[in-house]
């Protein structure tokens, strides 16, 4: 009975086979062979394909126009969503799933049953998508000089956009910005090229990493769990004069080859399948329309196999104005080399146009069978003509409590110390117990502001209500001492800083979200009312002041008062990250991957440039060591030592002094021992004593005050033994 069962079973995946090989007639069909080489299986469909089925495949259309229907007749290559484009509201990793299988499987309905790809912009994690765990942007990635951790990143953005059954995403932005007025300044990793290129290992995270023996210049995607990637914007968009988006990039072949290329070498060397094409200009010429850099260099020179594809209605604005001439701007396009148009709205003006285009030998059929086999080479490579419809197999990884931590891992290491005090008083890490500490500014309780355009909405939002995650402030009340009382006053005045003696201030300031146009600026300033809260609160307590930006700010003319300085750039949703360093549970590592600026009148300025003068240079980040490794250092330090600590103490009625011999590391969260006898015949000893203490650094010594009501007097008297 078991034999006649797996015989049974047996047959029924060889019909299935023999079903998923075959046409409807029971022909043998190459091309849905997966054992067949990708190259044969390609060739096979080509030639088997018309005129319209093939410039389908070179349209990507929103899904705000796809339909079933549409997808069928048109023989739609690929659907995406825009930034802030979602099947609704908060939509679970379920419902984006569903809206996805039903146009799939309206390509599939077609006579050839290519699927199509669904992409989208998962540029800082999955942020189009409600509880998606949302990542430090790019400028704050480069500023923890860690290729591991940008493809660990990678893998689990990866997984978080196949959890919605979306198998591709248009990241990473491999930009180097020359200019921080540009608005997408935080989508570059630096503006140094060499950390740029270091940081495309993010597509090794995002498709996987290629075998040893993978042929370069070929698209790779290893896996269910991995997403094609596509690096852009093909090329030079960060070096636009004045920094204006989609503006003219001015300068030799040498100085585009130099500094704005070299990341595309390697993110083909690494297997990355597709490449989106700039808006903006080299010199006068069009991106989008330029032969030379599409199909000379990158398809030519590089060996690029994978597709290219355009910006969002990147054809319509090789004219201007946008959209005038289009069928000269289609012309333009194709014959650059561009593979897919991402049209996203009026399709059919696009297909006519180019149908009409090869049918009259204006544009060659060459060129079209160029483009649809570099789209097929894709599909086949990622397995999408093998699984086609996606499953719910992965919708608990979205905002999985271990891509959270791996966020506020991230999120720690990309903070860039660039003040703490001075040398021998550094005000970080904080003290988590005292008596009241205020939290103020802008970002300070504000998630939208905290991870800045690109999430959930194309321009980003504001407030608290559109993804989970945690703030600033909800960070530091998790992290302090639950004896220290925490104040929020968003815009406090002096009258009422200076009523409540507080211990110490986090001014949390920055930007408001922006992506694209909307960022380019001519001020770089703070928004409202984010210098007058620096200013008033540090002049009348101790601060530490936090920056949430996407690009250096005018900081000059606040940094004297300033106790000490952070920059966090646009850290996300996971604020822990912040609070970690702040209190010293880990230490500050970032350095800065751009230059911060004095004034304005200086840019735009990189490091190497004739008239550099910063205020804070290219690479610049303080470093602090965490609270463990301190007191770890310290405790191994105690124990080689075969000396007693001598420290001087000074008793009265109401504390003790004592005077350390040379500067003391204090600002620690530590239980401090104190076992010693007086030199007088009253022998006090105090043990396991936690006391409520105050640090006063001194030229030649360190002063620790104690509260110490009903103490003996006393002076000269001496500690045999610290520990700690």
């Amino acid at each position: 009975m078991r034999k006649v069962f797996h015989v049974r079973i047996v047959g029924i995946l060889l019909w299935m086979c023999v079903w998923v090989c075959c046409n409807g007639e029971g022909e043998y069909v190459l091309y849905k062979d997966p054992k067949q080489r990708v190259s044969d299986r390609v060739t096979d469909l080509l030639g088997r394909m018309t005129l319209e089925e093939k410039i389908g495949q070179m349209v990507q259309i929103d899904r705000s126009v796809a339909t079933v229907n549409i997808m069928r007749d048109y023989f739609i290559g690929s659907v995406l969503s825009g930034g802030g484009s979602a099947p609704l509201p908060e939509a679970t990793a379920q419902n984006w799933v569903d809206m996805i299988n039903e146009y799939q499987k309206g390509a599939l309905a077609s006579r050839l049953g290519i699927p199509m790809i669904y992409g989208i912009d998962a540029v800082h994690g999955h942020n189009n998508v409600y509880n998606a765990t949302i990542f430090p942007h790019n400028v704050g990635l480069g500023a923890t000089r860690d290729p591991d951790l940008v493809k660990r990143i990678g893998a689990a953005t990866a997984v978080e956009v196949r959890a919605t059954g979306i198998p591709y995403t248009f990241a990473p932005c491999i930009a180097v910005c020359r200019d921080p007025r540009w608005g997408r300044c935080y989508e570059s990793y630096s503006e140094d090229h060499k950390v740029v290129e270091d940081m495309t290992d993010v597509i090794l995270g995002l498709q996987g990493e290629p075998p040893s023996n993978y042929k370069h210049g070929v698209p790779f995607v290893g896996g269910k769990d991995k997403v094609a990637a596509c690096a852009k914007h093909y090329v030079g968009d960060g070096g636009t004069t004045r920094g204006i988006n989609e503006n003219n990039t001015v300068t030799d072949l040498h100085g585009l080859l130099s500094v704005h290329m070299p990341a595309y070498a390697d993110a083909i060397y690494k297997g990355v399948s597709t490449v989106m094409v700039s808006y903006s200009s080299w010199n006068g010429e069009k991106m989008h329309a330029n032969t030379e850099l599409i199909t000379g260099y990158l398809k030519g020179t590089l060996k690029f196999k994978g597709f290219v594809i355009s910006d969002w209605q990147g054809v319509d604005k090789i004219s201007t104005p946008p959209h005038t001439h289009y069928t000269a701007s289609v012309r333009a396009a194709i014959q650059a080399g561009i593979d897919m148009v991402m049209v996203p709205f009026n399709f059919t003006e696009f297909v006519n146009d180019l149908t009409s285009l090869v049918k009259n030998k204006v544009i060659p059929i060459t060129r079209i069978d160029d483009a649809v086999k570099r789209i097929l080479l894709v599909k086949f490579t990622m397995g999408l003509f093998e699984n086609p419809i996606a499953d719910y197999s992965f919708s608990n990884e979205l905002g999985s409590q271990a891509h959270r931590d791996l966020a506020r891992e991230a999120v720690r290491k990309s903070l860039v110390l660039l003040k703490n005090g001075n040398k021998t008083n550094p005000m970080l890490p904080l003290p988590r117990k005292t008596s009241k500490i205020l939290v103020a500014g802008t970002h300070a309780d504000n998630l939208g502001y905290q991870c800045g355009g690109w999430t959930i909405t194309w321009q980003g939002t504001s407030g608290n209500k559109n993804t989970r995650g945690t703030t600033v402030l909800g960070a530091v009340k998790s992290a302090v001492d639950q004896s220290t009382e925490v104040v929020f006053r968003e815009n406090p005045d002096a009258e009422f800083i200076k009523s409540n003696n507080f211990a110490y201030a986090i001014i949390v300031v920055g930007e408001p979200p922006y992506a694209e146009t909307a960022g380019d600026s001519g001020k770089l300033t703070m928004m409202d009312p984010g210098p007058a809260i620096v200013t008033s609160t540090c002049q009348a307590v101790k601060c530490v002041v936090v920056v949430i930006s996407g690009r250096p700010l005018v900081m000059e003319p606040y940094v004297a008062s300033i106790e000490a300085l952070v920059a966090a750039w646009l850290p996300g949703t996971e604020g822990q990250g912040i609070s970690d360093a702040l209190f010293g549970d880990h230490g500050f590592s970032g350095k800065l991957p751009v230059t911060w600026f004095r004034n304005m009148e200086q840019l735009p300025m990189s490091y190497g440039d004739s008239h550099y003068d910063p205020l804070f240079a290219y690479g610049s980040g303080l470093e602090t060591e965490s609270v463990a490794s301190i007191v770890a250092r310290s405790t191994s330090a105690s124990a080689a030592s075969t000396k007693p600590c001598l420290i001087t103490v000074i008793v009265s009625a109401t504390f003790c002094l004592f005077l350390f011999p040379r500067y003391h590391h204090h600002h620690s969260t530590v239980n401090f021992r104190f076992d010693f006898t007086t030199e007088t015949d009253k022998n006090l000893t105090f043990l396991n004593f936690v006391p409520n203490y105050e640090w006063k650094d001194q030229p030649e010594a360190t002063l620790l005050i104690i509260d110490l009501p009903g103490a003996n007097e006393g002076t000269g008297d001496h500690i045999k033994h610290v520990k700690s």
